[in-house]
């Protein structure tokens, strides 16, 4: 009778393991989190801008992370310079021809710690064009907000080489280089809340 009592106890203290510390979903939260990105302009000077309307989750497990997942959806349309001129220019045909490929998305295959560091894997695609990326991100912490939610806070940061997805506009200058640089560089600044 003790042995099943125990066998019994240890299969509660399992199955109650595996729903305290498995894997969690949350939802990125637009009005504390940002995508922005940065490209050379004339050689001399960065542009910056950002996107403004996206969605996304995340599938964070703290004990093993290579059972985490990511997804992102991006709404090309919603990209931003502070410039309506040059932002629509950017939404138009010769960059991201927002109305024909209307979503960027990311879907990640694999997530990974090597030496200390995360390292994500997936596909990106932009422009009609899917590629694989993989790069390093950092998981800042979790905590509860004083609303009663749970959040993760996150970041990232890469570059890509805009003409591998076909975004391949631009003018030779007199002086030499180009008009718009063609590596962009993007940052992630990510925060996420539980989904109950």
């Amino acid at each position: 009778m003790a042995i099943k009592n125990s066998i019994k106890l240890s299969v509660l203290i399992l199955l109650l393991a595996s729903i305290s510390y498995g894997a969690d979903t949350f939802k990125i939260d637009p009005v504390h989190s940002a995508i922005g990105f940065s490209v050379r302009h004339l050689v001399i000077s960065n542009v910056k801008g950002n996107f403004t309307d996206y969605s996304g989750t995340i599938v964070y497990d703290s004990l093993d992370i290579s059972k985490s997942s990511v997804e992102i959806s991006i709404k090309a349309s919603s990209i931003n310079t502070d410039n309506t001129d040059r932002d629509k220019h950017l939404q138009g045909p010769d960059f991201f021809d927002a109305v024909k490929f209307q979503e960027i998305a990311f879907k990640s295959s694999k997530i990974e710690k090597k030496d200390g560091i995360l390292y994500i894997t997936g596909n990106l695609t932009m422009h009609g064009v899917t590629k694989e990326l993989t790069f390093p991100f950092s998981i800042l912490g979790t905590t509860n907000d004083p609303w009663g939610n749970f959040r993760m806070g996150a970041e990232a940061g890469l570059e890509l080489n805009r003409q591998d997805f076909g975004l391949a506009w631009n003018k030779a200058l007199e002086t030499g280089g180009l008009v718009v640089g063609n590596e962009v560089k993007i940052e992630l600044n990510i925060e996420a809340v539980k989904q109950k």
